[in-house]
């Protein structure tokens, strides 16, 4: 029996479940949302963006609080990232200006909180994901800025799902209260003067501390029916039942693996059970983005910057598994799609296991998920094949901007990559820090 059997699940409704199939639509369900609450919003986010959306969405807030004075709502982003400008950009107070100002503008009820996961942002972030409004969970890896609603001519495509349902929403309300808003390292971000890190690092470690024992209390749900859902989480390299759940996922794959990864960089771990997995006949299915499609891709025709080379360094991984891996492509067991639409890009995550499991979560099953970054997910279990439809639906959407490889050969190589990209990723071997690199990214 896999040890998730042992955890009791939320039961669900079929009819309880919607799967969004854009970023506008994602846009327009989230101001609705917000719009029509009544009792109370949980945001979590990477980040809630001083840009049109990021401001959008800020004022639909203040607006449903000074509407509705008894709503609760809470907005929790990672504590470093709110206190920067984009990278490359000039320095900054970053987004916590905007909800500075609005505040005051406002008076309203609505609190934005700051979470420091780690002493520097570069050893790890507030990656969990949820947006939960009265009984409905909006769950999907989009933050909130223009390209993630597609305010503008661009959009990044996420996975979007609403789930109705009580109980859920109630555990991650009450995750959020247990062990974030209680604790002294979350400070308010939205009062001037903000806090710096140095006045809550004790208070930040103990916190992390606290999470790496964390949990989401499911204690009175149901585990009986058919379609049920169980929330995850993960943080640390140790004791991660996050990391755990995925690696079983993998590991008790009787037909059919299928994978959605923004960025293809498996932790060891992983891609041991994919060999092992390809070497006992059965399917895996990888639907990856194309480096063009990545958020740090930088044109040619464009300045470069040492960022722009991290795509790149994605596609050399990609490039080395087909590769190693060309027989199970040509006999059909390996199907790797490269998603690529104009100039926008993508960020899905997802490990679906038989048609029957289905997880949803921000984890980018790479180094950094598995062992820096606070994550969280949801697993959808679907005995009685409730949600096909929905999520087959979902699929053809997705590849109907996909190409499916046919070797390593349909990639670009590095003597192909422009001199500045060429210059530096030989660097970085050469240095033999490329290996280092990878683990943070």
């Amino acid at each position: 029996m896999a040890f998730w059997q042992d955890i009791p699940s939320f039961d669900l409704a079929s009819e309880g479940v919607e799967i969004l199939s854009s970023a506008k639509q994602y846009h327009q369900r989230l101001i609705s949302l917000i719009q029509h609450a009544k009792s109370r919003i949980y945001i979590t986010a990477l980040y809630l963006q001083d840009d049109d959306a990021g401001r959008e969405v800020l004022a639909a807030l203040h607006q449903a609080s000074l509407s509705n004075p008894e709503l609760e709502v809470n907005v929790l982003v990672d504590f470093h990232r709110a206190q920067r400008g984009l990278i490359g950009a000039a320095k900054s107070e970053g987004n916590a200006a905007l909800y500075c100002d609005e505040l005051d503008n406002h008076q309203s009820n609505v609190k934005i909180f700051g979470v420091p996961v780690k002493g520097k942002e570069l050893f790890g972030v507030l990656h969990l994901k949820g947006i939960v409004i009265d009984d409905a969970l909006l769950y999907s890896g989009a933050s909130i800025n223009n390209v993630y609603m597609n305010v503008g001519d661009k959009y990044r495509l996420d996975r979007y799902f609403i789930l109705q349902q009580p109980g859920l929403a109630d555990s991650f309300c009450n995750f959020t209260n247990d062990f974030l808003l209680s604790s002294d390292a979350v400070p308010r971000i939205d009062i001037r003067p903000i806090p710096k890190y140095n006045s809550i690092k004790v208070a930040q470690r103990q916190l992390m501390k606290e999470l790496r024992k964390g949990r989401y209390n499911i204690e009175s749900a149901n585990s009986d029916t058919s379609l049920n859902v169980r929330p995850f989480l993960g943080f640390g390299r140790r004791a991660n039942k996050l990391n755990r759940l995925i690696k079983t996922l993998f590991d008790t794959t009787e037909n059919e693996l299928l994978l959605y990864t923004p960025y293809f960089n498996f932790p060891a771990p992983l891609l041991r059970s994919l060999r092992r997995l390809l070497k006992q006949g059965k399917q895996v299915t990888i639907v990856v983005g194309d480096k063009t499609a990545n958020d740090f891709y930088i044109p040619p025709e464009q300045p470069f910057s040492k960022i722009g080379a991290l795509p790149y360094l994605y596609e050399t991984i990609l490039f080395k598994f087909l590769k190693s891996n060309r027989k199970f492509i040509q006999s059909g067991s390996l199907k790797v799609y490269l998603w690529k639409h104009e100039s926008n890009s993508f960020h899905l995550k997802g490990v679906s296991k038989d048609g029957q499991l289905h997880l949803l979560s921000g984890h980018n099953l790479n180094p950094r998920a598995w062992g820096l970054d606070i994550e969280n997910g949801i697993l959808i279990e679907d005995k009685s094949h409730k949600l096909d439809a929905l999520l087959l639906k979902e699929k053809q959407e997705i590849l109907q901007h996909c190409r499916l490889l046919s070797s390593h050969d349909d990639l670009e190589s590095i003597q192909d990559y422009p001199q500045p990209v060429r210059k530096l990723l030989g660097q970085a071997k050469r240095v033999k820090v490329d290996f280092i690199i990878k683990r943070f990214i």
